[in-house]
């Protein structure tokens, strides 16, 4: 099953046998994307994989920037002349996070109605809301989503005074926003709406239900058997998030759930990311008042070595609670200007090794619902 042809952006392939419609064996086949990523990462210098690490799960480019901004920072604070982040970037840190994982997990229910046969409705509503998002990220960091934005010790700029969004046109006239009056009205008034929208019309839907309850079940014993990570394993009963689990930067100060449901199905991994929505949407309520405070702050510590730091012999893992689970970057430094060894432990991945399980005695049919509810990006999956 899947396409195979290359140029087809991200392919993916499962070898199924079958006894009539009923699965009784399936295997991942996968690397058709391989692109050499960590042998390039261990070409670069540390600066030059910032952007890089934008390719992996190209719809979390922010996060993807976190977690490895985080594994160099360890490094560097072995040294003598390190300054850790200053407030405000760890502040802004979050806000970009926060939103890409409100992002993600839009575009992963929206692909997951037209997987099970809503087609591209429910997608274009999810759409609509990214794209307001994507407005701020643009403005920000110059793009909408290779963002390429934390710098070790910070971030590359600070917040715009104003922004332009294209994505909320008036008789086709592009609007001027007051950036923070813009972020305001996002995550107070326009995506709690939307989440709640998405709630009402498909949570209790009737191919919602049909498609997905007891679908592709996953217990919480083989979750943890299969490493999963993110939504995959907390829908099977385990409350388990980085962000509380080994609390980085300033989440240890904010107030947030770890959304946690306990059927292990399709149904479930869909009702655990609308609770991270909502829970995202709380953590950024709490951020906002932080910006404000911190506004005219320092977004970048030290007295410059922003492109070229120095980094001390040593290993550190870095590790951030992405929209589809742990993402890990292990870095190896002989204290060159380059890393030794950089390997990158991708959610999607891992959680693709329990694919075969949750399919077993289901239909080909659910097999497309299924994949959906893990949510991959074929770019992290084969690197």
């Amino acid at each position: 099953m899947g396409p195979q042809h290359p140029s087809t952006h991200g392919v993916f392939r499962m070898m199924v046998k079958l006894n009539g419609e009923t699965i009784e064996r399936l295997e991942p086949v996968m690397g058709y994307l391989h692109r050499n990523h960590e042998k390039i990462g261990e070409r670069n210098t540390f600066i030059q994989n910032m952007p890089f690490t934008d390719r992996l799960d190209y719809l979390t480019s922010l996060s993807n920037n976190f977690g490895y901004a985080m594994g160099v920072e360890k490094l560097m604070s072995l040294g003598a002349r390190y300054n850790p982040p200053t407030r405000r970037a760890e502040v802004i840190r979050v806000l970009m996070a926060e939103l890409t994982r409100l992002v993600s997990h839009f575009w992963s229910v929206g692909f997951l109605m037209n997987d099970i046969g809503a087609f591209f409705t429910p997608m274009m509503y999810a759409v609509e809301e990214r794209e307001l998002v994507l407005d701020f990220f643009e403005a920000t960091t110059g793009s909408r989503m290779m963002c390429n934005y934390l710098r070790f010790g910070g971030v590359a700029n600070d917040l715009p005074e104003r922004l332009r969004s294209e994505a909320n046109l008036i008789n086709d006239r592009v609007r001027d926003f007051s950036t923070m009056d813009y972020v305001w009205e996002m995550i107070f008034e326009r995506l709690p709406r939307a989440v709640d929208q998405f709630d009402e019309y498909l949570t209790t839907n009737e191919i919602v239900t049909n498609r997905c309850i007891g679908v592709g079940t996953l217990t919480r014993e083989e979750a943890i058997d299969y490493s999963a990570a993110g939504p995959v394993l907390r829908a099977s009963g385990v409350p388990y998030d980085v962000r509380r689990a080994e609390p980085y930067s300033i989440y240890p100060e904010l107030e947030f759930d770890v959304a946690v449901r306990y059927h292990g199905d399709v149904y479930d991994r869909y009702l655990v990311r609308l609770d991270e929505m909502r829970q995202s949407l709380r953590i950024l309520q709490q951020v906002y008042p932080l910006l404000k405070a911190t506004e005219g702050e320092a977004f970048f510590s030290g007295r410059g070595g922003m492109y070229s730091p120095r980094v001390p012999a040593g290993e550190s893992y870095g590790r951030v609670e992405n929209p589809k689970g742990e993402l890990g970057y292990y870095v190896v430094s002989d204290g060159g200007q380059n890393p030794w060894r950089y390997h990158v432990r991708a959610p999607s991945f891992i959680n693709l090794t329990a694919l075969e399980r949750m399919c077993l005695g289901h239909k080909v049919a659910d097999v497309v619902a299924i994949l959906g509810s893990i949510d991959i990006v074929l770019g992290e999956v084969d690197r």
